[in-house]
């Protein structure tokens, strides 16, 4: 009971503290400046471990690709299009993720999963009260092989 507790607060946790915020950042930058960037760095996109290349207000710039980028399947030297903010060309998205539908999905699993982990604590909470405990008016239990007290 406890366990799937637990569960459920982290996943409900990664939801509201992580992807949920992720989907809006993606999404600020769908009116973003939109050019062709170069992958320069390929390590695990999902990871965050990936940077591209091009060139904003005449000057080349090298960013990071947030968290759970789709490039992934991309090898160093691709061109891919990409969205930056303006006046912060560091701040840069592929634009295919630029809607935060992936992001979005997984903050909706997570949550989902959040409910359905917390749900199974409830019921196992329910099922161990209708168990029932024994009156301790009634005195200790006691086996029939037992003698009682006084005997």
């Amino acid at each position: 009971m406890v366990g799937s507790l637990v569960v459920a607060l982290l996943l409900g946790a990664l939801s509201l503290l992580v992807l949920f915020p992720a989907a809006q950042h993606l999404r600020s930058l769908r009116g973003g400046e939109r050019v062709e960037a170069t992958l320069v760095r390929q390590g695990g996109c999902m990871a965050g471990n990936c940077q591209v290349e091009f060139e904003a207000a005449g000057r080349t710039v090298v960013a990071d690709l947030p968290v759970g980028s789709g490039a992934g399947k991309s090898s160093v030297g691709t061109r891919l299009p990409v969205r930056y903010r303006a006046d912060d060309p560091q701040v840069v998205a592929l634009d295919g993720d630029v809607g935060g539908g992936g992001a979005a999905v997984g903050a909706v699993m997570s949550a989902g999963g959040a409910l359905l982990f917390l749900a199974v604590s409830v019921l196992a909470g329910i099922s161990l009260l209708r168990q029932g405990r024994p009156d301790p008016a009634d005195g200790p239990a006691t086996s029939p092989d037992e003698p009682h007290a006084g005997e």
